[in-house]
């Protein structure tokens, strides 16, 4: 029996009680449904050098290994979303290096690009189709690794201090500080690709 039909979301209880009782084609399905949730979280928060597939398949293991501890005080996807945000988090804190940003490290397109958006020219004027990803992605890796969550989840998804809790496990002084200090962080290296004293 499959864990959902197309019209209605997978019915958990059900498939953790499967998947608990060592039922692989429940397993099978679980996966299914929930890899678009995680790949998704994984796109967002893994450095461009790491292997998205090893990191999807680390998700998924906690999960199987830990799915007897799911209680049931928030709904399973929060649960599994919060195991696939922490292992991003532990990839990230693992790499420890943060290059420093300069302007060097840009390709020429990139490089145009960013001088335009200082200038305050509209961005688009640079290179036609291009949206900043890359610069942003390299900004972003100066930043030690909660920096980074915090930032991609506040201003990249958009989501709240309390989502961000949720997902995360941490305080709200914690993600707002570390908030601010990577915002400080990447306005002092945009004034430093402008020419600026920090």
């Amino acid at each position: 029996m499959p864990l959902s039909d197309t019209d209605s979301p997978p019915d958990w209880d059900t498939a953790i009680r499967r998947v608990s009782q060592g039922d692989q084609a429940a397993a099978r399905e679980m996966v299914d449904a929930l890899y678009p949730q995680i790949i998704r979280i994984v796109r967002s928060h893994l450095p461009r050098a790491a292997d998205e597939q090893d990191l999807m398949q680390d998700i998924f293991m906690k999960i199987f290994a830990k799915i007897d501890r799911f209680r049931g005080d928030q709904p399973f996807p929060h649960w599994v979303a919060r195991i696939a945000v922490n292992t991003c988090y532990d990839k990230l804190r693992h790499q420890r290096v943060r290059p420093e940003f300069r302007f060097a490290d840009l390709t020429e397109d990139e490089s145009l690009f960013l001088e335009n958006s200082l200038a305050s020219a509209a961005p688009e004027s640079a290179t036609p189709g291009r949206d900043g990803s890359e610069i942003v992605e390299k900004l972003m890796a100066t930043l030690n690794p909660a920096e980074q969550v915090v930032l991609r989840l506040l201003d990249l998804e958009q989501k709240s201090v309390k989502e961000i809790i949720g997902l995360t496990g941490w305080t709200a002084s914690k993600i707002k500080v570390a908030a601010m200090r990577a915002r400080r962080k990447l306005s002092e290296t945009l004034k430093r690709l402008e020419g600026q004293p920090v």
